[in-house]
């Protein structure tokens, strides 16, 4: 379910977003890799905090969860403003749980200029379901490079971001990379880059939304920093993950839109995904181990009914095994 809701403290305002997304699928198409027992383990969607003036100070404190069927990532920000010839810091602590492995990560970062790099100290540790620190998986294969129970990096990170739009289109493209640096020899040393390509264009009545996201990494690399392809968020009709996970990735996404009623839409969509053969590529294999494809399509139909909390969402999707997955929610985003 979703919901948005501001609290205004004094001068500053706290922005509160909620999206939730129930999914429902059969336990034979996606057998749990965490049985946890609970209702919410079926629960995916995302939380969001803004303060923009914690202190009175204009201080600002950014707060987001991220939640999947099997990952989960938590990240905390705050950002303290400092004269404009000065370089701006951050402080950020991120929490990240994978499928098999738990990732621990803590960053200090220094953000310069407009279209900032950014400097981050990282420290990755795996732990297992019961917390304990592991550095093997179930084959026996390890889960870092290093073969330590943890990775340590300096990673420069650098986004940027273009968008362009009118009354009948738009356009929105984001590149993300990072640089693993040798701060000491036993320190990945990686280039890694991800990017987002976005059209929306009317048709009529009807609108056409396409994406086109890619990415790859070139380096020392761990099985942690696979890109994971498969799920709601990518190939739909899909287990998060369950296409493939491999060193570089290509998925394109494409929904059309249609009025059927004034408060409500049908929507046609078709997804594909592949790990351009690279999943032999991660360390130990884990893709061909876990039976992946490394390559799919899912395509469905849904609607689309507009309430005053958001969209309410019903999707059905089938991929190339001809397997039927449902999932259903609510998100504010219109």
């Amino acid at each position: 379910m979703g919901a948005q809701k501001s609290i205004h403290a004094g001068k500053a305002k706290i922005d509160v977003n909620v999206d939730f997304t129930h999914k429902l699928c059969a336990a034979s198409m996606l057998p749990s890799l965490r049985s946890t027992g609970s209702p919410f383990s079926l629960i995916i969607g995302s939380l969001g905090i803004k303060h923009p003036n914690l202190f009175g100070g204009s201080e600002k404190l950014d707060v987001s969860w991220d939640k999947g069927l099997y990952d989960s990532n938590v990240i905390i920000a705050y950002r303290r403003p400092r004269p404009e010839w000065l370089s701006q810091k951050c402080f950020v602590i991120q929490h990240s749980v994978s499928p098999e492995i738990g990732v621990h990560e803590v960053s200090l970062q220094l953000l310069i200029g407009a279209a900032p790099p950014v400097s981050n100290l990282s420290m990755y540790k795996l732990v297992n379901d019961d917390g304990r620190s592991i550095t093997r998986d179930i084959d026996g294969f390890p889960l870092t490079r290093s073969g330590n129970p943890h990775d340590n990096m300096v990673v420069l990170k650098q986004e940027s971001q273009y968008a362009k739009a009118n009354d009948h289109s738009f356009y929105r493209f984001r590149m993300q990379i990072e640089q693993g640096i040798p701060i000491l020899s036993k320190w990945l040393i990686f280039n890694k880059f991800k990017f987002i390509a976005t059209k929306g264009v009317k048709l009529g009545p009807a609108f056409l939304l396409a994406s086109l996201t890619g990415g790859s990494i070139v380096g020392d690399m761990a099985p942690y920093q696979a890109f994971a392809i498969g799920g709601p968020g990518s190939v739909r009709g899909y287990g998060e993950g369950a296409v493939g996970s491999g060193r570089s990735c290509l998925v394109a996404n494409s929904e059309l839109t249609f009025p059927l009623t004034k408060m409500l839409d049908g929507a046609f969509f078709l997804d594909c995904g592949t790990d351009l053969r690279s999943g032999r590529l991660v360390p130990g294999n884990p893709a061909m181990r876990q039976g992946k494809p490394g390559s799919g399509v899912g395509l469905g139909y849904g609607l689309r009914f507009k309430s005053p909390i958001g969209h309410l969402m019903v999707n059905y999707a089938i991929n190339d095994f001809q397997q039927r997955t449902v999932h259903f929610g609510i998100s504010n985003l219109i």
